[in-house]
């Protein structure tokens, strides 16, 4: 999940993270000038460049209009810019369509639709297990 830091401005936090996480339908990260064109068809002026300086930190006070532009294209709430119980509920959701678009991951997840609670809880424990042989950190601990 995203890690915000003093060193650049939240919104230029997550708005990168939006860009690592938020992916177009073939898979790509976005491009700068997707972006912008999807504001100008909102009616805000906005260049690519500028959508890099506010991913990079360097313009840091966008108005109102870009905010909603930004949201509506990452398909976020306007708020996860502003907020940050918004922004780590939003993050928590971004995680699991992430892995989710592992195809394994996703694969593992609709064969175990329909099992029952005892049967998904001994999956969970196995799972638990291979990680902790494979060396990977508890469920948890990369949230």
């Amino acid at each position: 999940m995203l890690e915000e830091s003093a060193a650049q401005s939240p919104i230029a936090q997550r708005l990168d993270h939006l860009f690592k996480t938020v992916r177009g339908p073939d898979g790509r990260e976005h491009t700068y000038e997707e972006v912008a064109v999807a504001l100008r068809a909102k009616g805000v002026r906005a260049s690519h460049t500028y959508v890099w300086q506010l991913r990079n930190g360097q313009s840091d006070n966008p108005g109102i209009k870009v905010l909603h532009g930004l949201a509506d294209f990452f398909g976020v709430p306007t708020n996860y810019f502003t907020d940050r119980t918004t922004a780590k509920d939003v993050d928590r959701q971004l995680q699991l369509i992430a892995v989710m678009r592992d195809h394994g991951v996703r694969r593992l997840a609709l064969r175990a639709f329909g099992l029952s609670s005892d049967t998904l809880a001994a999956i969970t424990q196995l799972i638990a297990q291979a990680r902790k042989l494979e060396g990977l950190p508890d469920d948890d601990s990369h949230r």
